[in-house]
Formats: C-alpha cells, sequence, structure tokens
C-alpha cells in the first residue's frame, strides 16, 4: 500500500517549473469533456487567443503543443528542416546546443556559430555568417536557460529574411515575463513551455509560426518524420477542420487557459515590469552579499538570474541546506557551467518580493555559517 500524495513545502526558484498560481491549480479540477467536444473546441479557441496576445503575434498558425519545451524545440526542427537543408545555430548555452543535436538527427547540414556562454550574438555577427553562406534556418535562444543571458533581437529578423532564411527563437524562459514581439522582430518561429513565465504545470508547449514559415513548411519535398510534432497534421486539429490527431491533454489545456487570463489580467507591461523590478532587488542584493553575477546586467536575463558560485564554497552543499532549511529550490549549473553558477529562477507566480527577500536572508544564513 501507497501513502497519499504529500510532498514537502518547496518554494520554487529553480529554473522551472516554477510555482503554479491557486487559480491555475483549481482550473486543472474541471470536470473533463472530450477532446472533440464542441465546448472544448470553444476552449482550444480561446487559448489561441490568448497566445497571440502573449506572443505579440496575429499568426494564425498558434497553438500549445502537447508536449514540454522540448517538443516545441523539436517541432521547431522537424517541421522545417529536411535532409540536406542547412541551419546556423548560435550557440552560446546548452539549449542552443540541445537545437544542433536535434537537427543533426533530422539530417540538416549544421553551422554553428560560436559565442562564450552567457555571451549574445550582435546583428553584423549573424550578418556576415549569413554573407558568408545562406542558411534556410537562423537559430537563437532568446532567453538562455543555462547561463541566464537575453538575446537581442532587434534587426536580426531583417538580416535573416534579406538572405532568404527563417528565423527561429527559443522563448521558453521569457514568455510571459518580458517582451517576445514575434511580429514586430520578424521571427518565423517561436516555441516556449507552460512552466515557467506562464505560471502553469509542465506539460504544454506554446507554438507559433508565421505566413512565411507556414508556406515553406507546406512546400516540404517529403512528409515531415515526426508523426506526433507534424504540424500539417496538427492545424487540422486546431483549426476549422478539427480533424482528429491525438487525445489533448485536456486538464493542462484547462490549466494553460487560466494562466494566459492571469496574464491577460495583469496586462503585459505591469507583468514584465514585476519581473524586472524583482530581479533588480535580487541582483542588488546578490552583490551586497559579495557574490558575483555571470552576465553583464545588459543583457541579464530578468526571469533567470545566474550567481558565480565562489571558489571557497560547495555548490551542491549550499543547495541542499536551502532545500532542506528553508525549503527553497535552486539550481546548479549545466554543461560548461556544471558547478560554476547557481541558477535563481523568478517567473510567473515565483516572482515575488518576499521571495526575493526570503532567498537572500537564507544565503546570507547559510554563506556565513
Amino acid at each position: 500500500m501507497y501513502p497519499d500524495l504529500n510532498p514537502g513545502p518547496r518554494i520554487l526558484l529553480g529554473p522551472g517549473p516554477s510555482e503554479v498560481h491557486p487559480r491555475v491549480l483549481r482550473a486543472m479540477a474541471t470536470p473533463l469533456v472530450g477532446h472533440l467536444d464542441p465546448e472544448f473546441m470553444l476552449i482550444l479557441d480561446q487559448i489561441q487567443r490568448l497566445l497571440r496576445y502573449v506572443f505579440q503575434t496575429e499568426n494564425e498558425l498558434t497553438l500549445a503543443l502537447s508536449g514540454t519545451g522540448t517538443a516545441g524545440m523539436e517541432a521547431a526542427v522537424c517541421n522545417w528542416l529536411e535532409p540536406g537543408d542547412s541551419i546556423l545555430v548560435g550557440v552560446n548555452g546548452y539549449f542552443s546546443e540541445r537545437i544542433c543535436e536535434m537537427a543533426d538527427r533530422y539530417g540538416a547540414r549544421v553551422r554553428r556559430l560560436e559565442q562564450p556562454w552567457g555571451a549574445v550574438f550582435a546583428p553584423e555577427v549573424i550578418e556576415a555568417a549569413l554573407r558568408e553562406e545562406p542558411a534556410k534556418v537562423v537559430a537563437l535562444v532568446h532567453a538562455e536557460t543555462s547561463t541566464g543571458a537575453l538575446q537581442p533581437m532587434q534587426e536580426i529578423g531583417e538580416i535573416v529574411h534579406r538572405h532568404g532564411g527563417l528565423l527561429l527563437i527559443d522563448c521558453v524562459t521569457s514568455l510571459g515575463g518580458l517582451p517576445v514581439k514575434i511580429d514586430e522582430w520578424g521571427v518565423d518561429i517561436a516555441y516556449s513551455g507552460s512552466q515557467k513565465c506562464l505560471g502553469c504545470p509542465p506539460g504544454l508547449s506554446p507554438f507559433t509560426a508565421s505566413p512565411r514559415a507556414r508556406e515553406v513548411l507546406h512546400s516540404r519535398r517529403n512528409k515531415v518524420t515526426n508523426y506526433y510534432l507534424d504540424l500539417t497534421l496538427l492545424e487540422k486539429y486546431w483549426g476549422k477542420e478539427r480533424v482528429y490527431h491525438h487525445t489533448a491533454p485536456i486538464s493542462l489545456y484547462y490549466a494553460l487557459r487560466e494562466g494566459l487570463r492571469i496574464v491577460q489580467e495583469e496586462g503585459l507591461e505591469a507583468r514584465f515590469a514585476r519581473h524586472r523590478a524583482n530581479a533588480a532587488r535580487l541582483w542588488e542584493g546578490i552583490e551586497a552579499l559579495d557574490l558575483a553575477l555571470h552576465v553583464p546586467e545588459p543583457h541579464r536575463l530578468p526571469s533567470l538570474t545566474t550567481v558565480v558560485v565562489p571558489s571557497n564554497v560547495d555548490d551542491l552543499a549550499v543547495r541542499q541546506r536551502l532545500l532542506n532549511e528553508y525549503h527553497i529550490e535552486i539550481a546548479g549549473g549545466l554543461g560548461a557551467l556544471k558547478g560554476k553558477i547557481w541558477r535563481v529562477g523568478l517567473m510567473g507566480h515565483s516572482s515575488r518580493r518576499e521571495y526575493v527577500t526570503l532567498l537572500l536572508a537564507a544565503l546570507r544564513d547559510i554563506l556565513q555559517r
């Protein structure tokens, strides 16, 4: 016999999942309907409209994929890349490395444009790379969860389009917490995750594609090789045809709808300002503890802060004491930054002034001891 679920108390201040708003949890308890029920179709329509609001786009092909942000990444790769197609990837962290790995598995010719982990790409660097050799797709991580770096997007869309390519961005750690201006920036393909700044449980990947990208998708030489993530099929379920594709995770869509309603009620500008203000409090407090921040302020991500672990401090021991003594979860580094940084997320419902105060006090106590 197994006991009732009763996990210990946690304050989620890692890179995700973030805390889920109580309203979102209540929405998940709504009785199920069928995934082809007319009432559920109306819910999907509402989710699409709310996602267009958060993505700041008019794209018709806007939906939420069944799967986490990694599913969104794979959908972006498998739908637009065929064997032999070229992709230029700005590699400056763990998740841009993952884009390269996926693209390689689908037979694309992967070109890596490299920067140190924590740095970003200037428009002229991308321009020079495309002048040397054009690419069908140019992929950048807007908010790199492994480093805490925020990629500036101005001018890049225009550069990519001038060289005949599609611009793809990963906005898993930015959507709903800082501006993601799909139409203004000229982004063609973008994906995110439900569990970060949107304040919902993991399991869905918001996704949007421009009319330009949609035209390229429907001009493929071959069928999309991943059936589950084939957007030529999924668009018929989310569109007017309502053609069955797979059984949708109903309760997760209830949650996403409520999370997006909360975003709309707060308003994008107010929500962005809250994330910026709480991040600024954290940065000021971290520096007051004589700790260094990994990313320079101009390119620092408000939703995910990376703190340099002092050379005389045990990374894991501090995180374990935060969890055991204060019930606070933060994360360590990934890949090249493993053991070198702490990753602190202030995303969605977790972006709260009282949490910043508590975390700084807990760190001060542990480090002094």
